[in-house]
């Protein structure tokens, strides 16, 4: 078996499944035997389910030795955000107080990667509850590129271990950027779909009206398979759109031209480093050679909406931690504590005018995609923090908004969005940036996406990692 499988597309991998040049019991085995010399140091996962993925991978292998072909995720080897429930294995959703928490069915996701034939190898770790920091007791997942470098939250695990060769894909969740942050820190691909796209049945609520769960993997083609997959109607789910799902992969290799991408430099360079204004700059420039007409812009004030973000995302968060805060306070960590306090305290009134302000802002966005096609702006504004400067965010109120400026809006907007790899630092560590497009429109996204990754090989950079 090459010693580089590994690090294959999703897409890649299946095709190789599917004419049995490969067999996904045997992948599995390497894929596991790889967890377990890489993971001791980079800590990506919460629990690896090796029998059940096993015996996953021996149903696969026997279904494909027959033809019978249930899609492009059958007998590929996948892992999930550990808020995802898993009947009968631990979902600790990165708190000590669920550390013994077994799950009695599967949450949707999970139902539907199993249901398409995929191999589950575990779950990935995440901060606490999916917030901003990882608990006390909890060892941070390590980005593979440089441990001295920020691994992303909250999905920090997922991101690590598809940059690191450890799945072929993952699931994540983004409520304030937490699909983005780790995908651009790792150098991955992560599609965070329209609010409501899929469905958050059976995953643990940090803000309910926030959250989105979505696909992280080495490519858009990937993204796309993986969303076609987890996307759709679930009556578990009331709040899951009942719109029909497409073919995320249909439109792969039709040209850009004539779309029409926004572009707002002021915004986009508002304490943009070097970094990410570079990658800006040079993302620009393949749109336009591939016959993408780009528009300037006024981007909707987000600032407003950042300010509101913390406060929407408290009261919902203390909503859902409800049983347990505060009648179990010393088993939190000070970050979510500090948070679900802030919940608590705010006034009904004060609420309602950030919702107020919250569709507001929705509506201004939706409009802004009446004039454009994709919208075009960084993942983060400070290209691949140091972990120590992320120890500093608590006490820099500017910085913890500015970490926000380009991806919190579009949680409160529930605007899909797509990450792609698109430069690296003097530190050799990867920079991303994010489009936008309108609702339900992750087709595009994925094309688009699909269009940058064909002209550029980003994405097939991957960290070396000693065995």
């Amino acid at each position: 078996m090459p010693t580089d499988l590994h690090y294959l597309d999703l897409m890649e991998v299946s095709r190789r499944l599917h004419a049995r040049e490969i067999s996904p019991v045997e992948l599995t085995h390497a894929m596991l035997a790889r967890i377990a010399q890489l993971d001791g140091r980079l800590h990506s996962y919460a629990t690896v389910m090796a029998e059940q993925a096993l015996a996953q991978a021996r149903v696969a292998e026997a279904e494909i030795g027959r033809g019978d072909i249930r899609g492009p995720l059958h007998g590929v080897p996948v892992a999930v955000k550990d808020l995802c429930w898993t009947k009968g294995e631990i979902t600790a959703a990165g708190m000590t107080i669920y550390a013994d928490n077994r799950p009695t069915e599967d949450s949707t996701v999970v139902r539907k990667l199993a249901q398409a034939g995929a191999v589950i190898l575990g779950k990935l770790q995440l901060t606490e509850s999916a917030y901003a920091d990882h608990h006390p007791k909890i060892t941070v997942p390590r980005n593979p590129w440089n441990a001295a470098h920020w691994s992303g939250a909250s999905s920090s695990g997922s991101g690590v271990a598809t940059a690191a060769g450890l799945c072929y894909g993952s699931l994540g969740s983004d409520t304030g950027g937490s699909i983005r942050f780790p995908s651009a820190a790792n150098g991955i691909t992560g599609l965070k779909p329209t609010w409501g796209r899929v469905s958050r049945y059976g995953v643990f609520e940090l803000a309910a009206s926030l959250d989105h769960i979505g696909p992280m993997t080495r490519s858009a083609r990937d993204a796309g398979a993986m969303l076609g997959v987890i996307a759709g109607a679930d009556p578990l789910d009331p709040t899951a759109s009942q719109e029909a799902v497409p073919n995320y992969l249909a439109g792969i290799g039709r040209s850009l031209r004539g779309l029409r991408l926004g572009i707002d430099r002021r915004w986009n360079g508002q304490g943009a480093d070097a970094a990410t204004q570079q990658t800006m700059a040079a993302a620009e420039a393949v749109f336009a050679a591939l016959g993408v007409e780009l528009r300037e812009i006024s981007f909707p004030d987000p600032t407003q909406i950042v300010i509101d973000w913390f406060a929407n995302c408290a009261v919902e968060t203390a909503v859902a931690h409800e049983a347990t805060y505060p009648a179990r306070k010393s088993e939190y960590g000070s970050g979510l504590a500090g948070l679900l306090d802030a919940g608590r305290a705010l006034s009904g009134l004060e609420y309602q005018k950030i919702l107020l302000r919250r569709q507001d802002f929705r509506g201004r966005v939706a409009a802004l995609f009446e004039t454009i096609d994709l919208l075009l702006m960084p993942a983060q504004p400070f290209a691949s923090p140091t972990m120590a400067m992320m120890a500093r965010l608590a006490e820099t109120p500017d910085l913890i908004g500015g970490l926000l400026r380009f991806t919190a809006p579009f949680d409160a907007s529930g605007t899909p969005t797509i990450t792609l790899p698109g430069g690296f630092t003097d530190a050799g560590t990867p920079v991303g940036f994010q489009l936008a497009a309108r609702h339900m429109d992750e087709a595009l996204l994925v094309r688009a996406g699909a269009a940058f990754q064909a002209e550029t090989d980003w994405h097939r950079r991957h960290p070396l990692l000693a065995v």
